[in-house]
């Protein structure tokens, strides 16, 4: 039985499992997804001696950048993102080769392109500075977005919460949020945003799917934005990621 799984830590929230496990069971694929969640990414290296029937992987917080060192190839897009979160784990002369992709950046642009206006929408603001957020860039980039990154410190290229005046998210209408505020159970949270300035060109997109309206959407949603949450973009990076194992690379 072919194996696959889901490297990351913690993984309490993980909607791989139940996804990919109720795929197999309808579409008959004598499969199994587990997860396997590592305190230390040197664990890599013993899930793969301990799982030789082992196909692909999905990679989640804190390993989207720390997993590339232990890749054997990488796509040119995971590449200019800096971040993997699928693997394809192939065997090569006895051991394993490993080739990282991203379909973060496949299901997000998919998901938002249709909200996005070219007369309205050209610049955006990226919530949080992690692994995700450089597929987010990668992606609002293809679709002919400016961007910038916010974070809460001092950082080179970012600006801070407390700049973000009116006036900038006036300018700055399409806001993606790629942190965890206001992610389950911690539902009361939002990014510190001055949501009254927002209106019907404003975007709100966040990468979180529990609850289905963060916060921050309702906050925005109350001013007249439009708002989204994570859910399709992961339906359709789990669908890229399989394409991936499959060696339909993108």
């Amino acid at each position: 039985m072919d194996k696959y799984g889901l490297i990351g830590y913690p993984l309490g929230h993980s909607f791989s499992i139940n996804y990919f496990n109720q795929k197999f069971a309808d579409e008959g694929i004598n499969a199994k997804y587990e997860n396997f969640e590592i305190p230390s990414i040197d664990m890599l290296t013993e899930i793969l001696d301990r799982n030789p029937n082992l196909r692909g992987l999905n990679v989640t917080i804190p390993y989207k950048e720390k997993v590339i060192n232990f890749l054997d190839s990488i796509s040119p897009e995971a590449r200019a993102i800096g971040a993997v979160n699928v693997i394809r784990v192939t065997h090569e002369g006895g051991r394993p080769h490993l080739k990282g992709f991203n379909s973060d950046v496949i299901g997000f642009t998919q998901s938002i392109e249709p909200m996005i206006d070219p007369k309205w929408h050209k610049k955006a603001l990226i919530l949080g500075t992690g692994g995700a957020s450089k597929a987010i860039s990668y992606g609002l980039k293809s679709l002919g977005l400016e961007y910038v990154y916010v974070s809460r410190y001092e950082r080179p290229g970012t600006i801070q919460y407390e700049r973000i005046t009116p006036e900038v998210v006036k300018e700055y209408n399409v806001i993606v949020n790629c942190t965890p505020v206001g992610m389950y159970p911690h539902t009361e949270e939002c990014p510190p945003l001055p949501y009254e300035a927002m209106d019907h060109h404003t975007i709100l997109y966040d990468l979180i799917y529990n609850p289905d309206q963060t916060l921050f959407m309702q906050k925005g949603a109350e001013h007249g934005a439009e708002v989204k949450n994570g859910l399709e973009m992961l339906l359709l990076q789990a669908f890229a990621s399989w394409e991936f194992w499959n060696g339909k690379d993108k």
